[in-house]
C-alpha cells in the first residue's frame, strides 16, 4: 500500500465518523505535505478539522515516512467543486462563469445534473423606447460551468 493510499483510507475512515463533513480535495506533495480540504452540509467547525487531523496523524508513523499535515475547511471565496456544495448553497447568490458569459444570480435549484439560476435584468422594452426589468431564469448543466463562487453579502 502506498503512502497516498494509506492517507486516503484514513481520511475516508475519519469522515465516516461525521457524515455531514465531506472531502473536497486531498493533495500530497513530493515533500510529503498532506493537504486536506473539507466542506460540510452545515459548515465545518474547528473541531471537525482537529478530529480529521488526529485520525490521520495518529495512524501514520513518522519513523516510516516523515510528513507534514494541514487540514482546513474551504474558504469563503473558493470555487464550488461538488454537486453537494451547490445543493447546500441553494438560496445564496452565485457568480457562475460559463464559456460565453458570467452570471451573478440566486441559486434556486441544484440537482445531480444541473443548477437553476434566477436574477433580474434590465432589457429593452418589446414596444416603445426605454428599458424594463425582467425576471430571468436559466438552467445550466454542470458541464457548462467553468467556475462558480458563492458571493458573500453584508
Amino acid at each position: 500500500m502506498t503512502f497516498k493510499d494509506k492517507v486516503n483510507g484514513l481520511v475516508v475512515e475519519a469522515l465516516l465518523e461525521n457524515p455531514s463533513i465531506f472531502l473536497i480535495d486531498l493533495k500530497i506533495t513530493d515533500s510529503f505535505k498532506i493537504i486536506v480540504n473539507l466542506d460540510g452540509d452545515n459548515g465545518v467547525a474547528l473541531q471537525d478539522c482537529i478530529d480529521v487531523s488526529r485520525a490521520i496523524e495518529n495512524n501514520l508513523d513518522r519513523e516510516e515516512q516523515d510528513f507534514s499535515l494541514e487540514v482546513a475547511s474551504v474558504g469563503v471565496g473558493s470555487p464550488l467543486k461538488m454537486v453537494r456544495q451547490y445543493k447546500k448553497n441553494i438560496g445564496r447568490t452565485l457568480i457562475a462563469k460559463l464559456a460565453t458569459e458570467t452570471i451573478e444570480a440566486e441559486l434556486v435549484e441544484a440537482n445531480d445534473n444541473f443548477i437553476i439560476l434566477s436574477w433580474k435584468a434590465r432589457e429593452a422594452k418589446k414596444l416603445g423606447k426605454g428599458k424594463e426589468t425582467v425576471q430571468k431564469r436559466q438552467e445550466i448543466p454542470y458541464s457548462e460551468i467553468k467556475e462558480a463562487i458563492v458571493t458573500v453579502t453584508f
